[in-house]
């Protein structure tokens, strides 16, 4: 369809009013003849509300707000009610003690929901050594947060009360002459050896990048299995050198392998007795860091940095082997996948902070003043 043109028409205020008599400075604009279109107003065909606005989310408002909830259920006795339970369950939902404290003991420490002192699971007062003050008041600091008896059965809302009872159980069977737990982490700790993530190395692939330019300097990029080296050679040579000398840890893969090579006899002898030979708090650490990071040497090395069994192998200056280090070692291909293709919201960021957690709990284990 041919469109209508639009012809402009000048109208001029100035000249006719000027024919009339009245002057006044009105300026000239243009009149067109085609008229005006009027916006179409469309049906609203969407069902239910409209959207609530988003709401304001401050920082630190959520956690304040629990804390202030935690401490009104404490001082009622209470726990808010999730439903309506049987009266058997109503004596686990009342915290049955008002104050923690720690107590020093012939033995060390001990830990005291009012007059009552913390057992193990094996029904064994908790008793901690007395080189490890830190320990007692952080166990009584997971005590004291805690709101309900039934909280105290859960045993992720008390993670180093486990660890110790883990360690004081395999100090009761060596002072029995017994040994079934040593046995056992012994032999779930050794699987590690010939898969441990420390000597997982990528395979070597066509489409790594060069390390050397046209000039044959170093570039800074450098493909995985180039940091994995470079990250496990400080660490093997520490082991091989200073706690296990005389022996050779190989990588688990070869450059063109994806089977795992396993490594000699004689080293898994020696680090089995090694192993086994541990004292019990830091027998309790290894376990706790091999489940941590997946690797038996980043854990052994580890717990060597900071035990208070191992001082004459610790530098006297400063640590250099730290959470940081250990949770980077063990989690170096996952960080790199992430930094390359990005992460999972509330996968790999909850993985990252619970390997540091839990590396954190073997620092306080096996950590001490020795007197």
């Amino acid at each position: 369809m041919k469109s209508i043109p639009r012809i402009p028409i000048t109208f001029n205020a100035r000249t006719f009013l000027g024919l009339t008599g009245v002057r006044a400075p009105i300026p000239s604009r243009y009149i067109h003849s085609s008229a005006a279109k009027a916006a179409v107003a469309h049906p609203i065909n969407v069902r239910g509300p409209p959207p609530k606005p988003p709401a304001p989310s401050p920082e630190f408002v959520e956690r304040i707000e629990r804390r202030k909830k935690q401490s009104d259920l404490i001082q009622q006795g209470n726990v808010a009610d999730s439903g309506r339970g049987s009266a058997s369950s109503k004596p686990l939902k009342r915290r049955f003690w008002k104050d923690v404290h720690v107590k020093e003991v012939d033995d060390g420490y001990q830990i005291f929901l009012d007059s009552r002192a913390v057992r193990t699971p094996a029904k064994k007062i908790l008793t901690i050594p007395a080189s490890k003050p830190h320990l007692a008041h952080a166990i009584a600091l997971e005590w004291d947060l805690l709101v309900s008896a039934q909280q105290a059965l859960k045993q992720h809302l008390i993670p180093l009360t486990s660890l110790t009872a883990r360690a004081q159980d395999i100090a009761v069977e060596d002072a029995a002459g017994q040994n079934t737990i040593r046995n056992q982490i012994t032999k779930a700790t050794m699987r590690y050896l010939d898969t441990d993530t420390l000597l997982s190395w990528a395979p070597k692939s066509i489409h790594d990048p060069d390390v050397h330019d046209l000039n044959g300097e170093e570039k800074s990029e450098k493909s995985l299995r180039d940091l994995q080296i470079r990250t496990a050679r400080p660490i093997i040579d520490f082991l091989t050198a200073k706690v296990w000398p005389g022996i050779e840890i190989r990588p688990a893969l070869e450059e063109n392998s994806i089977m795992p090579t396993p490594q000699l006899p004689l080293t898994k002898e020696v680090i089995r007795g090694w192993i086994y030979g541990l004292p019990a708090y830091e027998l309790a650490g290894l376990e706790r860091g091999v489940l941590a990071s997946r690797s038996l040497l980043v854990a052994a090395r580890f717990v060597i940095e900071w035990s208070e069994q191992f001082r004459h192998l610790q530098p006297e200056e400063r640590r250099e082997f730290g959470i940081e280090q250990a949770a980077a070692a063990s989690t170096l291909e996952v960080t790199w996948q992430t930094d390359k293709w990005g992460e999972v919201e509330d996968t790999h960021d909850v993985d990252r902070e619970d390997v540091r957690r839990q590396l954190g709990s073997v620092v306080l284990l096996v950590g001490g003043e020795q007197r």
